[in-house]
């Protein structure tokens, strides 16, 4: 299934474009604000983005160089500034396509399509599989590898470790990986939650070799380091 995120603060239009682009084979994640957003991104692998360059609590501008800095989604920005400058720093900052409101939902489509199509449609998520000498990780079919054994893994492990393979090298603090996994619930989570589901998960990838990918930052967090 392939995974458009479509972020608009207007309710109306963004469930507009959504019917004007709907498919069998397409499903639709809608964002209002650059919060939602990002807790999408945090979750779900996107296949494209379009964005809304002016939202009530940040800018698409943001939001497309946060895509960027791990992505290569195709990614198209909406504005109602009809300004070159507004395009050129669009382009520049890694966007695919660029259209002015008021627009035609059927023009819209038309880029949507030519954007897939450039990109060989493939899912996103695909492409995000991991693999490397001792580990395959399939997300979307929620298969996991270690040495060539499939070991099972709980929803909040699953979540977990997309999200650290998808940070390599990156120090994760407690506090984002908790927002991550548990979301405005965190508040409410016990205090080694956390520690509990890191600590399973080390475990379950050990292997035949005993070998923890995940390593403790004291004081911070956690840190996926691939050692192979």
């Amino acid at each position: 299934m392939y995974k458009i995120l479509i972020v608009e603060d207007d309710r109306g239009l963004n469930q507009g474009i959504t019917l004007a682009l709907e498919r069998e084979d397409t499903a639709f994640l809608q964002a209002h604000a650059a919060g939602e957003a990002r807790e999408i991104l945090e979750r779900e692998q996107v296949d494209m983005a379009l964005l809304d360059v002016n939202l009530p609590d940040g800018s698409g501008y943001d939001l497309l160089q946060e895509i960027r800095s791990h992505s290569k989604i195709p990614v198209l920005l909406i504005t109602a500034n009809d300004l070159e400058s507004d395009e050129i720093t669009g382009f520049s900052l890694g966007a695919d396509d660029y259209i002015t409101k008021p627009f035609g939902l059927m023009a819209l489509r038309a880029r949507v399509d030519r954007m897939r199509l450039r990109t060989g449609g493939e899912p996103e998520s695909k492409k995000d599989d991991y693999a490397d000498s001792r580990y395959h990780f399939q997300f979307e079919e929620m298969r996991f590898y270690v040495d060539g054994q499939e070991i099972v893994l709980s929803k909040i492990e699953q979540k977990l470790l997309r999200f650290f393979v998808r940070n390599p090298g990156q120090t994760l603090t407690r506090e984002r990986l908790m927002d991550v996994l548990w979301g405005e619930e965190a508040a409410y989570v016990e205090e080694n939650a956390l520690s509990v589901a890191v600590n399973r998960l080390r475990r379950k990838l050990e292997g035949r070799a005993g070998y923890r990918p995940i390593e403790t930052v004291y004081g911070l967090g956690y840190v996926w380091e691939k050692r192979v």
